[in-house]
């Protein structure tokens, strides 16, 4: 670490909050480079570590997972990456690459995985460290704004719409219109598909409705017509048996999230049966990443942001668990 000090926003011993502090500032270890971060999404998986629904794997650690910024620095042993290229960080840090997962490409799934923002510090500050390997390399005419909740939100819901085996033209609900949720209707609208959404929120019901799904309702609403897949981006386990009886018979319905409360107890017949399948999404893998951001690139996707100044990070994350406000939440650091 150097003597030298940055912004940041830290975890705190009491679950709930997050506390402005100066922090030192990293050194990048060889392999790493020294990244300035410019924008940080603010997702529900900040949540999970703020309110410690995830163990804590580092105290005090600063959260944040998708970065957007630029190498301000190269540890030893740096490759490619110079200073002044733009890159993104996202959830997935590092991996053991010797494991059975690893080796058979899901590394999103190594036992040994570490995470950004809970394993190590993250882009809740004005500088973060992150091995090459796992940095992105991002278009540096972009708005980090803008590019910022594509980092998870985006990689997320794409691996999660790949597990949802929508058909083409297919139905899809999406339970939970938040960041990932909006983000990835327009991937599958893009694809043809039709838009069902559930949701909390005035906000994140408007915002459905202008993006023109074609049937918008509270949470636990039931469609009109039988979805062919689902995807649930909120933590709620009580949803899940909803989902399951919204789904035609041989649908797919996939939980995207890293933390979920208890799932209660379901009826075979009326919720599995008929080959109904239930999934779960576990990380993402770099390749995932580098292909859903090749294709928002080429899509154009750009979500919906409500944006923050620096100082009021923590007012973000009381906004994200209350539903207070829509679509992506991002920080603006630098």
């Amino acid at each position: 670490m150097s003597d030298e000090t940055m912004r940041a926003w830290r975890t705190d011993r009491s679950p709930g909050t997050v506390v402005r502090a100066q922090a030192a500032t990293p050194t990048p270890a060889p392999g790493e480079v020294l990244v300035r971060v410019q924008a940080c999404g603010v997702c529900r998986t900040d949540l999970h570590v703020v309110d410690q629904e995830l163990p804590v794997h580092r105290p005090r650690v600063i959260p944040g997972h998708q970065v957007v910024g630029t190498v301000d620095g190269t540890g030893s042993d740096v490759q490619e990456l110079r200073t002044g290229d733009r890159v993104g960080i996202a959830w997935l840090r590092l991996t053991c690459g010797v494991c059975r997962w690893c080796r058979s490409g899901r590394e999103n799934l190594c036992p040994k995985a570490q995470f950004t923002g809970w394993d190590a510090d993250g882009g809740y500050a004005d500088l973060v460290t992150v091995p090459e390997a796992f940095a992105y390399r991002l278009p540096a005419d972009a708005d980090p704004l803008h590019l910022a909740p594509m980092l998870c939100a985006g990689i997320i819901g794409y691996r999660a719409l790949a597990r949802a085996a929508l058909p083409p033209g297919g139905r899809l609900g999406i339970y939970g219109y938040g960041s990932s949720g909006h983000i990835t209707a327009a991937l599958a609208t893009a694809m043809g598909a039709e838009i069902f959404v559930m949701t909390r929120g005035a906000a994140n019901r408007r915002l459905a409705e202008e993006h023109g799904a074609a049937f918008v309702g509270d949470t636990f609403d039931t469609p009109p017509v039988e979805l062919d897949s689902a995807i649930v981006f909120a933590p709620a386990g009580e949803i899940v048996p909803a989902a399951l009886r919204a789904t035609v018979r041989g649908g797919t319905v996939t939980l995207a999230g890293i933390h979920m409360t208890d799932i209660p107890a379901m009826r075979y017949a009326e919720h599995l049966f008929g080959e109904r399948d239930l999934r779960t999404v576990t990380a993402n893998t770099r390749a995932d990443g580098e292909a859903f951001l090749r294709l928002a690139e080429h899509l154009a996707l750009k979500p919906a942001v409500t944006v923050y100044p620096f100082e009021q990070t923590a007012q973000a994350l009381d906004d994200l668990r209350s539903g207070a406000a829509a679509g992506s939440l991002v920080i603006a650091v630098g």
